[in-house]
């Protein structure tokens, strides 16, 4: 189960003997999670690893939460084609409350001893500008230019700031400091990983294992899930806001959401997987409200949802025709729905499209949403069905 999700585990070996050896000696892990408190709200997005970090606790491992009240000044350029502006420590600490209260929702922040809670401005706000070019000396100018993010900055000269060279090496200093056996983070965050293996070795300690998990692809089924692009569910919005815009996924991402979202095995995936779409999606919404909300609640959503929707009494055959539109059409992921009609044809002209969405006659996706009038536009994305009237038609965008 602990290596369920994972993109890459650096390595698998080394983490075998740690945990062989936590489990004879009694002795945790210590696995680190670090935060930059950049934002107020968390997104399931960001729960992809933590929730990685919740199975380490239920082991018995001792989860390090790092809140980077000095990185968070700095700027992560990880998976960044621009530098990241920095934060204030007001901000910062404001920004660090409210994430925690968030994240209380997928990790244990009450057992003793199941979790520890370090700022890293504990250390790095009396560093020296000596101990800083030791630091810095641990690594060089070819090395960290070599970084993906970077490199693609450097073609598109796009400028590169000093103090975001720093970032890195600030990050695997935090591994130093709290001893740390386990670090998790995404997969852009392997290079400042393998950075923290490299400075505990140099400082005499075991290596850590440099731990990745996914990037969480968002509602659209293509980008990572953001709150700039819209494609996000948020860990505060309401249970009947998370079930709703969880079965306006695209089909193809549920096993992904499935995989990395939910503590479901392997064998009810596939079995949910293996009926209808709709069905699925519900079984996938549950579990997700049921993490967030409750069992009740979510069973109360279900409910409601079913009553609304008709249940599987509205449920689209499993042979529906395809119709392209081509890629070009959409203007932020979205075009408006009298164009949608006339474009798949499910009305001769636009003019009698918009007669059919006064009527109400129009609906699209599977909770048979209705635009609020004939200026409204419709998110389109890849396996979209749109109904008027009988027909019906599924959208691949091309």
């Amino acid at each position: 189960m602990i290596l369920r999700g994972a993109a890459q585990v650096e390595t698998r070996d080394e983490l075998k003997k740690k945990l062989e050896r936590s489990a004879a000696t009694g002795k945790p892990l210590r696995v680190k999670y670090g935060i930059d408190p950049t934002g107020f709200d968390v997104h399931l997005g960001h729960t992809v690893p933590l929730r990685k970090l919740r199975q380490f606790q239920e082991l018995g491992h001792t989860a390090v939460l790092i809140i980077g009240t000095a990185t968070a000044a700095v700027g992560d350029p990880s998976g960044r084609d621009a530098s990241r502006q920095g934060l204030t420590p007001e901000q910062i600490e404001a920004n660090a409350v409210t994430y925690l209260t968030q994240i209380e929702k997928v990790i244990d922040l009450c057992t003793p001893g199941r979790f520890e809670i370090r700022r890293n401005g504990e250390w790095f706000n009396s560093f020296t500008f000596a101990q800083m070019l030791r630091l810095l000396g641990s690594t060089t100018v070819q090395r960290m230019i070599e970084r993906d993010d970077f490199s693609k900055r450097i073609k598109a000269s796009t400028p590169i700031y000093l103090h975001e060279c720093l970032y890195p090496l600030m990050q695997g200093w935090d591994s130093v400091e709290i001893h740390a056996d386990v670090e998790l983070g995404g997969t852009e965050q392997l290079y400042n990983l393998m950075v923290g293996r490299d400075l505990q070795r140099a400082s005499g300690q075991e290596p850590q294992i440099c731990f990745t998990m996914p990037i969480l692809r968002g509602l659209d089924g293509e980008k990572k899930m953001g709150k700039s692009l819209g494609n996000y569910i948020g860990l505060n919005e309401p249970a009947k806001e998370m079930f709703g815009k969880t079965m306006r996924i695209p089909d193809p991402l549920m096993r992904e959401w499935f995989e990395l979202l939910t503590d479901d095995s392997e064998k009810r995936i596939a079995e949910s997987l293996s009926g209808h779409p709709n069905e699925a999606k519900k079984h996938l919404a549950e579990d997700i409200v049921t993490f967030y909300h409750g069992p009740d609640v979510a069973r109360a959503t279900l409910a409601d949802w079913n009553k609304q929707f008709g249940g599987s009494g509205k449920q689209d055959p499993d042979q529906i025709d395809e119709v392209t539109i081509p890629a070009a059409r959409l203007v932020a992921g979205a075009m408006p729905a009298v164009d949608l009609i006339a474009e798949t044809k499910l009305a001769s002209s636009k003019g009698e499209a918009r007669r059919k969405i006064e009527e109400g006659a129009f609906n699209y996706g599977p909770d048979r949403t209705k635009p609020a009038d004939v200026k409204a536009t419709v998110p389109v994305t890849d396996g979209l069905v749109v109904r008027l009237g009988r027909k019906i038609l599924r959208i691949k965008v091309g």
